[in-house]
């Protein structure tokens, strides 16, 4: 039988652990430019229309139709709640870049909010954050 040192399987275990925090922290972290990411989309009555309509097909289930964190799967979740999104505190970030990124990269760490990346276009997503903007008080930073 071949014998692993102590050594060898110290570089593993550190490895592993270097592994672990840089996953959990790019997952924590998020972009680090979300924050200055600029809307494309004006907010139009055309825009926030086109958001409604995705946000009835992609999103009320978990957010309701008010946005208030009410949908029919959220009486059903165990552990995190959807986010009540038409109020004045943005859990996860107040801009539009962040909000944009909420969306398409989904909300980690468990991912309980899938990413909508591949499934909805980003000309899309922008019309689903206007649309948003629309449900609660206006965010002091767009």
């Amino acid at each position: 039988m071949r014998r692993v040192s102590i050594g060898t399987i110290m570089l593993l275990v550190i490895a592993g652990m270097i592994f672990a925090t840089v996953t959990l922290s790019a997952q924590n972290s998020g972009h680090t430019d979300t924050k200055k990411l600029k809307n494309p989309v004006k907010s139009t009555p055309e825009s926030i229309a086109a958001g409604k309509v995705l946000y009835a097909k992609s999103c009320t289930f978990c957010h309701g139709s008010t946005g208030k964190g009410d949908g029919p799967v959220a009486a059903s979740t165990k552990g995190t709640k959807p986010s009540n999104i038409a109020d004045d505190k943005w859990d996860h970030g107040s801009t539009d870049g962040e909000i944009f990124t909420n969306i398409k990269d989904g909300i980690g760490p468990k991912f309980e909010m899938k990413a909508s990346k591949g499934k909805i276009a980003d000309q899309d997503i922008w019309h689903l954050v206007n649309y948003v903007r629309s449900l609660g008080p206006a965010a002091t930073t767009k």
